[in-house]
């Protein structure tokens, strides 16, 4: 059985834990299970190697399962008598009156599937309550972006007025230290992707098991037409599910923090850092963040974690090829009947010889890049392209024509089977 890329992970997790890399403590937060299930999953691998992290029922139906016939029946029926039932009444009537028993939480979302209930939101009180820091470093870092005049009056525009500047920043929540800040011109897409394609990057940390932010429109799709539609996704958000990082949205200020707090003591002692040391533009202070000012304050203000060591995952092979593809803005595009792209006001020719059949509009992945290099995926085969200087005349094709791998007036050898006759 081929092992998923997740798998690949799992499995390489457990056998550092059998190999005394890691603790059975440090394997369970990595993987968001029990140190009870790491000790049985050490032991499956023992048994049987690389399967032994595969769950018995992939590729199975689940033993729970409720087939479909009875969710058609208790629907159908439901609809006829109990339409305006709330969902628990429903339930406890299916039963009683027709033999379907079916949990009333299954059929609350039968029920929302079919519209037939629409969910209740619950009102947020004013009161928040503590809540005591993670166990380990790496299990959760607090992220999110500050726009002030960092540099005061010493970093100005043409105009001599000062400039307003964006820096990025994560905290840790066990240990409390700033595992990265940085400067940036805003909290857009491809800023936030650098800071967070430097931080896996980098062999001291790695990709932390979840990072909690606020509801800013980079990381989440706030308008109300598509609150309906858990499918819709940021571009943040598909890269950091693509990477296997939990991403947590808070739904106040209060919640994250320990990050709001930072921002108030970096506004007054960065600031304050930066003048004395004569810091003046962006470029400069990230310097001085990396070199200078992050150690000192991690070596000031960082509390001794509840539990030794970190649960930082390593990138995978396959994640640390197709980095510069998962941290790259992601859009979609039509082939034009020529066999051209038009992506932003530029036109784009594929060239005869492509790594996989194309045909006329056919839907293919852009990608943008952080160079700003753009690429153009189909099948996850990138395809040739010449950038063209300007935008080609229509053509009528009378009948269609494809791109492939090879020339289309290629001619068999002679011992092709096509040449050979038929007996």
């Amino acid at each position: 059985m081929e092992l998923t890329s997740k798998e690949k992970e799992k499995y390489q997790i457990i056998q550092d834990c059998i190999d005394g890399k890691l603790t059975k403590s440090q394997a369970a937060v990595m993987l968001g299970i029990s140190p009870r299930q790491i000790k049985r999953l050490k032991a499956k691998v023992r048994e049987e190697g690389q399967e032994g992290v595969v769950h018995g029922l992939k590729e199975k139906t689940s033993n729970h399962h409720i087939s479909q016939d009875i969710k058609q029946e208790a629907l159908q029926t439901i609809k006829k008598q109990y339409a305006d039932f709330k969902p628990t009444f429903a339930a406890e009537k299916l039963a009683e009156n027709h033999g379907i028993v079916v949990n009333r939480e299954t059929t609350r979302l039968w029920m929302i599937e079919e519209k037939l209930w629409k969910p209740r939101k619950q009102k947020q009180g004013a009161y928040y309550s503590w809540r005591a820091r993670k166990e380990y470093l790496g299990e959760l870092e607090q992220f999110d972006g500050s726009y002030h005049y960092w540099f005061e009056q010493r970093y100005c525009g043409e105009d001599g007025k000062s400039i307003e500047v964006c820096l990025l920043a994560s905290i840790d929540d066990a240990t409390g230290q700033i595992s990265k800040a940085e400067f940036s011109v805003h909290e857009g897409v491809i800023p936030v992707f650098a800071f967070w394609k430097g931080y896996v990057e980098n062999a001291r940390l790695g990709k932390p098991v979840s990072i909690y932010l606020d509801r800013f429109s980079t990381y989440k799709i706030n308008h109300k037409s598509a609150l309906d539609n858990s499918e819709l996704k940021t571009q943040f958000q598909r890269a950091m599910k693509t990477l296997g990082i939990t991403v947590i949205f808070a739904n106040s200020p209060q919640a994250k923090g320990r990050i709001e707090r930072l921002f108030q003591t970096l506004q007054d002692r960065l600031v304050k850092e930066m003048r004395l040391a004569g810091i003046n533009t962006p470029e400069k202070g990230n310097i001085f963040l990396k070199e200078i000012f992050l150690p000192k304050f991690n070596q000031q203000f960082g509390v001794v974690p509840v539990k030794k060591g970190t649960v930082h995952k390593k990138l995978t092979n396959e994640e640390q090829k197709n980095l510069s593809h998962i941290f790259s803005i992601h859009e979609t595009r039509r082939v034009n009947n020529d066999f051209t792209i038009q992506f932003k006001n530029c036109f784009y020719q594929l060239t005869e010889i492509q790594p996989t059949t194309v045909r006329p509009q056919e839907i293919v992945l852009v990608e943008t890049w952080l160079d700003g290099s753009v690429h153009f995926l189909l099948k996850e085969n990138e395809l040739k392209i010449i950038l063209l200087p300007e935008k080609p005349k229509k053509l009528r094709i009378r009948q269609p024509i494809i791109l492939t791998t090879h020339t289309l007036n290629w001619k068999p050898p002679k011992d092709h089977p096509w040449r050979k006759g038929y007996k």
